[in-house]
């Protein structure tokens, strides 16, 4: 199965002062999510203000851009095709208070595992490359 990203665009920019009911409606898709084996991994982000960007040289307190949106947390899912992965997403609460954007995870890195290219699940022995197609990796996600 491919692998994508969701990542989360809500309009209150993580706001750690979320109330209980939002917070309760992303435990239950959560929930949702493990019990249907889909999810690979899960992460909240603390609000923008706590960033530190690195460019170059330069170290600055703050996100490295100044935008409206802001990726609050992102989950990685393992589905069939595309149009599978849009069913999950459309399901996230994030999508009723502002957003999500789903994309197509090229490649990924576990420790005391190999590299596996798009598109593929466990890692496995003689896989390439971020973006490559490594053994049992079928390359593009398709839709």
């Amino acid at each position: 199965m491919a692998q994508y990203a969701v990542l989360l665009y809500p309009r209150d920019s993580a706001d750690p002062a979320r109330d209980a009911a939002d917070t309760a409606a992303h435990q239950r898709h959560s929930d949702e999510l493990v019990a249907s084996g889909a999810l690979v991994g899960a992460f909240a982000l603390t609000p923008r203000d706590m960033a530190t960007s690195i460019s170059g040289d330069t170290i600055t307190d703050g996100p490295f851009l100044d935008a409206k949106e802001v990726v609050a947390g992102f989950y990685v899912i393992e589905a069939a095709d595309l149009d599978a992965a849009l069913a999950i997403a459309q399901r996230c609460p994030a999508v009723h208070n502002g957003g999500v954007e789903v994309r197509p995870v090229a490649g990924s890195l576990t420790p005391g595992m190999t590299t596996t290219g798009s598109g593929t699940g466990a890692s496995s022995a003689g896989g390439s490359g971020p973006g490559g197609s490594g053994a049992g990796g079928s390359g593009t996600p398709q839709r």
